[in-house]
């Protein structure tokens, strides 16, 4: 059997497919699926195990790199201050990958749809090296600053790129089981990466945070190429729409440095948070304008639509703001409540950071053998929200007890995102699953980054605007505010976690449930090295 001419641009037929793609695709609406030029979709993927354990290997290494560079680089950048006798600007170091990498999450998930997985990775990987070796050799700070924008490019298409060619090689219902290794290496960055970042800076050099990059990104590259020539063929190529993607990265930048200065660098109401505010609803308006009229848009506003996708994302986006917002916001009351030090207080985060892998772990597993996985989800999400609502209420607490109670909210969380982003992968045709996984971690990051504005908000309006929340007056301005009063701030902020995470859960809840394609029981298989 053959596909239709490339030419032709008729819905594929579903008998034109193997029966196991027909079967997969069989809960898609037929209208969504338009796949043109696609290729045939191939039936079960021909790797064995122990090519597919060396390939999710490779896709940790490569996520660990991406995850790293976004913590390794804080307690570093004192020693990096002084060096360039720059410490005004030194925040732009950090702001410069988070924006670069958020605004290009969308565009890598296209491009793996449009030019192919391998390509992607190859370019992903490969501006990230370039741009640590920018970072490493920078004469200057502002050098420094554009290396990480570039780096960023890189890191950002890194994490779509990667669930897109896990979706791949591992079937939907199989899928979740391994939302635990890959949320193990966002907890690892996320503990090691400020340790690692302020030994190197201490006992060797600050570049080395740059140069430890190079050695592990030619090693994800040398483990997943080899063997990305058997991975199943699923992208079509077209024209791309750079326009589109053009307007979709600068609403995105607009958005997220409205969000990173408002009510810290300026006030809500200044000219320039009004002008950023302006110019991303302007260039907002003007994407969803020209993806409305153009004939291929970059981003098709349909596939964000239905009754899977847009829940789905919230859903997702609701339960990573609440834990962004309060991982970064916590150690300022652990500090002013607990009178934690800075390092204790970075370990006593372990509960929202690293716990909510076993919410995700059960999880994942479980999928593999439910019917109704969603209620997994919704249970957890619900009985989140209800930690986070006990915790407003009954703070302040025993610490021990405290954090027991954060672990639970923590276990609860992590059941959203496996569920979320299996639905969403297993909702679109194969050809999109990179652009619905792009557009998905933009959506999150972007939620992540709106929480942490909002609750910093939340504090400065309680404290009425005089708690310095950053910089280099944080560890005095912590010494002016009395322990009851933060108490009283935070109640406000755990609530909000807690209002969130029930938004989490009805969202879940509106999902509509698809069956998931795939065997019907799986055990996971150990991730370890082929020989």
């Amino acid at each position: 059997m053959s596909m239709p001419e490339p030419q032709s641009r008729e819905p594929v037929s579903r008998h034109l497919l193997s029966d196991e793609a027909a079967a997969e695709l069989s809960h898609i609406p037929t209208e969504v699926i338009d796949f043109g030029e696609a290729p045939p979709l191939a039936p079960a993927s021909p790797l064995a195990q122990g090519e597919v354990r060396a390939i999710l290997l490779s896709l940790l290494l490569a996520m660990f790199l991406a995850a790293l560079d976004q913590t390794i680089v804080a307690t570093a950048l004192p020693t990096i201050g002084r060096q360039f006798g720059d410490v005004e600007n030194l925040s732009w170091v950090i702001t410069a990958y988070l924006l670069s990498s958020t605004a290009v999450a969308p565009v890598f998930g296209s491009l793996a749809d449009i030019y192919g997985r391998r390509a992607t990775i190859i370019a992903s990987l490969s501006l990230f090296i370039a741009g640590s070796v920018m970072c490493a050799l920078a004469p200057s700070l502002l050098v420094l600053i554009l290396g990480r924008a570039l780096q960023g490019l890189g890191g950002g298409g890194i994490m779509p790129i990667v669930q897109t060619v896990i979706s791949d090689v591992v079937t939907p219902r199989e899928r979740g089981q391994y939302q635990a290794y890959f949320s193990g290496v966002w907890v690892s960055a996320g503990i090691g990466g400020p340790i690692l970042g302020g030994a190197f800076a201490e006992h060797l050099h600050w570049s080395m945070i740059f140069w430890i990059n190079l050695p592990l990104a030619i090693g994800a590259l040398a483990l997943l190429l080899p063997k990305m020539a058997k991975i199943p063929v699923y992208h079509r190529r077209r024209k791309v729409d750079w326009l589109g993607g053009v307007l979709l990265m600068a609403s995105a930048m607009a958005v997220m440095l409205m969000l990173t200065w408002g009510g810290t660098r300026f006030a809500w109401l200044s000219p320039t948070i009004l002008a950023l505010a302006g110019a991303a609803v302007l260039l907002a308006s003007s994407f969803i304008w020209h993806a409305l009229r153009a004939p291929e848009p970059f981003l098709p506003l349909q596939l964000m639509s239905g009754t899977v996708v847009p829940w789905a994302m919230a859903a997702g986006g609701f339960a990573m703001g609440a834990m962004i917002g309060l991982t970064v916001h916590m150690p300022l009351y652990y500090e002013a409540v607990y009178h934690l030090t800075a390092s204790q207080s970075g370990l006593a985060l372990i509960p929202i950071a690293a716990v909510s892998v076993l919410g995700a772990a059960f999880t994942g597993r479980a999928m593999v053998k439910v019917e109704r996985y969603k209620r997994i989800a919704i249970i957890g999400t619900s009985f989140s929200a209800l930690m986070a609502a006990a915790i407003a209420v009954l703070t302040p607490l025993p610490l021990w007890l405290f954090l027991a109670m954060l672990s639970l909210f923590s276990i609860g969380l992590g059941t959203v995102f496996p569920v979320t982003v299996v639905s969403i992968q297993n909702a679109v045709a194969r050809p999109q699953i990179g652009t619905a996984t792009g557009a998905m971690n933009f959506f999150r990051a972007l939620m992540a980054s709106f929480t942490v504005a909002a609750f910093t908000a939340v504090l400065m309006i309680a404290f009425g605007g005089e708690l310095q929340l950053g910089g280099t007056e944080h560890r005095h301005a912590i010494g002016t505010v009395a322990s009851a009063d933060m108490v009283a701030a935070f109640r406000w902020v755990f609530a909000a976690a807690a209002v969130m995470l029930a938004g989490s859960a009805t969202c879940v809840a509106i999902m509509e449930e698809r069956k998931l394609a795939g065997p019907e029981q799986s055990d996971p298989p150990p991730l370890e090295m082929a020989e």
